[in-house]
């Protein structure tokens, strides 16, 4: 059974970054769209980030442009990178494939600040 392990987040000030990442048990990242989702405080989950084996991408309206997804085949490690984080942001995050297919890892809360 492949597991999925995210890190990286914590508490973003205004004007910081923070890349979060997700280690794949098995090399599913390879030959399936990886994704990025995240349930914020009180919501159900919600989809984030798709990018495809041929390096497109597809992000929802509300961090288009200031947030990126990125992959390292050879360590089954796909990436989020935040950037001006906002508030609206604060949510545990997550990576799974898209569609989802594979069990939920316990997520990583990130918190933007206002």
């Amino acid at each position: 059974q492949v597991q999925l392990v995210e890190s990286g987040g914590g508490l973003v000030q205004p004007g910081e970054s923070l890349r979060l990442s997700c280690a794949a048990s098995g090399s599913i990242f390879s030959s399936s769209i990886a994704g990025w989702y995240r349930r914020p405080p009180g919501k159900e989950r919600e989809w984030v980030a798709s990018l495809f084996s041929d390096g497109d991408t597809g992000y929802a309206d509300a961090v288009e442009g200031r947030f990126t997804i990125s992959k390292d085949n050879a360590k089954n490690t796909v990436y989020l990178q935040m950037n001006d984080l906002k508030i609206e942001g604060t949510a545990v995050y997550f990576c799974n494939s898209v569609p989802v297919f594979y069990t939920w890892g316990q997520g990583n809360q990130v918190n933007g600040s206002p």
